[in-house]
């Protein structure tokens, strides 16, 4: 008989006593706090139980999936990435000051950027069907380069009266669109729609810039390899190991490195890297359905995900290397790789089932000195952006191991994506065929300790009001991480996660039935994340927001 506190033997002897803290680190590949004790026990983290009076289904039963989706567009495009890959600066993401910054590069007010109706260029390549609120693809004949010539804008300073507005060209007057009323000092403030006096980038109208860096479109260019504009295909081991010697990152950490400005010791970098996330980030590009589904399955089940490279010996073929740097290695012949296997579900966006394999080189902005497309949220991992990189490479059945045209994933299914990541099946639920309590109910039936264990994603309307000042974007794939409940059954929220890794800062955003900072204390997995970027939508608030839910499983 085993008693409280003593270890108990194996039939072969051997103790059967398990490190938590060891099994919890292979499980999540992340690294532990072992002197973190919880502040909060067990017993509080136990949830008053409803009535029987709701309309869930029955103990023990799921909802019914809805029959699959033929084609989805899903994608919007990253600003704050967009922006910095356009302008070369890095933007504090926290700052109120920075939503006038990505309003004045993209040429439009911010509270219109995140919705499909106002044509934004976040959503570049997609057209609006106003009738079912979804999202659809544009030709390439549908989307205009734009040049410094059609971005030109009248001299204003002579307009004295309103039918000085008709003599530079803004025809109709009476019958132009008022955005903003305002009374001031008996002084009538009126902001009026004036595109027809110049134009401005949209979802059909794009720069030169714009189209290399998002859209999938060429415009007749043949042969040759994609490059964004002021980037270099470099290797992500050397961009992000920089101030790390080579030699030092097989003995682990180097006894000093420069890291931020500062010196740092080998224990204070020790302490301070253990602590970072390498959850998937998205970047310059619209493939929100991507990334989203990388990390959904990455937090459902890290082993799932290859994290590790391996070596492939043979001579480094430097006619061929693009031009490109070697990655200093000083001659070796051995370059790291990524491979991945994929499984055919069907449909756009998809292949044969396969393995694939991709180098380390991407695209990374001259300036900067990052990556461009998806990158892990805290800058120190080549993972998230060689998944990217071996998916696409996958789906457009490329033979180049390098250089993979990263715009062509651009719209797509988060839901069929995790199938074709972890090989389970996609399975649909359309939240108006289903009830808020199915809704949170189906979350539940895929969590463990209000986090989800197989992997889940939604997406949301193309349009809607409430999408302005939300924090929420609108065709808009999310990663679903869990639920919480505040002990009352009517107050339940799903957990979510914005790919962007970006919460806006407060005073932008303020909307009823979101909670836009989730702390360890509200939702204990918060604990594992980086929490930039990730809220809680009421259940209520999800159906109304939020066009379908998914899982792979």
């Amino acid at each position: 008989m085993v008693t409280s506190g003593s270890s108990s033997e194996s039939p072969r002897g051997a103790p059967s006593n398990i490190d938590a803290y060891a099994l919890f680190e292979a499980l999540t590949g992340h690294k532990i706090d072992r002197r973190y004790i919880p502040s909060r026990t067990m017993s509080e983290d136990y949830e008053v139980l409803g009535d029987d009076r709701d309309d869930r289904p029955l103990l023990g039963q799921e909802p019914s999936p809805d029959e699959p989706p033929k084609d989805v567009f899903i994608g919007a495009v990253n600003p704050y990435a967009l922006v910095e890959a356009m302008i070369g600066h890095r933007l504090d993401r926290r700052s109120l000051s920075t939503a006038r910054i990505i309003a004045d590069v993209l040429q439009t007010d911010y509270e219109e950027l995140f919705d499909l109706k106002h044509n934004s260029v976040l959503f570049a390549g997609l057209k609006l069907n106003e009738e079912n609120r979804e999202a659809e693809e544009l030709n390439e004949k549908d989307i205009q380069i734009l040049e410094e010539r059609d971005l030109v804008t009248p001299d204003l300073s002579r307009v004295k009266k309103i039918d000085d507005l008709e003599k530079i060209g803004l025809k109709g007057v009476g019958d132009i669109r008022v955005k903003m009323a305002r009374m001031q000092n008996g002084k009538l403030r009126l902001v009026l729609d004036g595109k027809s006096l110049g134009k401005t980038v949209g979802n059909h109208d794009v720069t030169q810039t714009i189209n290399e860096l998002v859209l999938p479109f060429r415009h007749g260019e043949e042969g040759g390899h994609w490059s964004p504009p002021n980037s270099s295909w470099r290797d992500m081991s050397e961009v992000i190991f920089r101030a790390f010697p080579r030699r030092s990152l097989m003995d682990g950490v180097p006894p000093f490195a420069v890291h931020g400005g500062g010196i740092l010791s080998r224990h204070q970098l020790c302490e301070q890297y253990q602590h970072r996330f390498d959850d998937p980030t998205q970047g310059a590009s619209s493939d929100s359905w991507l990334i989203a589904a990388i990390f959904s399955v990455f937090w459902a089940n890290p082993a799932m995900i290859n994290r590790s490279t391996r070596m492939i010996s043979g001579p480094m073929d430097r006619g061929n290397n693009n031009g490109d740097d070697d990655d200093n290695n000083g001659g070796n012949d051995r370059r790291p790789t990524l491979s991945v296997r994929f499984h055919d579900k069907g449909g756009r966006n998809n292949a044969d089932t396969d393995t694939v394999e991709v180098d380390y080189q991407v695209p990374v902005n001259n300036t900067t000195d990052m990556p461009i497309y998806a990158r892990s949220s805290d800058g120190y991992e080549t993972w998230p952006a060689l998944y990217e990189k071996a998916f696409v490479k996958w789906m457009t059945r490329s033979e180049d191991k390098g250089r993979v045209d990263l715009t062509q994933a651009h719209s797509g299914d988060p839901i069929k994506a995790m199938a074709q990541i972890n090989g389970r099946e996609p399975r649909y639920y359309f939240t108006d065929r289903h009830s808020g309590a199915e809704l949170v109910g189906l979350v539940r039936s895929c969590s463990v300790n209000k986090r989800t264990i197989s992997p889940m994603a939604a997406w949301t309307h193309a349009t809607g009001d409430m999408f302005r000042g939300s924090n929420l974007v609108a065709n808009h794939a999310y990663s679903v991480l869990g639920w919480v409940s505040e002990g009352q059954e009517e107050n339940q929220y799903i957990i979510i996660r914005n790919p962007w890794g970006v919460t806006e800062p407060r005073g932008l955003t303020s909307y009823p039935g979101l909670l836009d900072r989730v702390e360890p204390e509200f939702w204990p997995p918060a604990a594992l994340l980086d929490r930039d970027g990730v809220f809680s939508v009421e259940v209520q608030a999800f159906k109304k927001y939020f066009a379908c839910i998914g899982v792979a499983k």
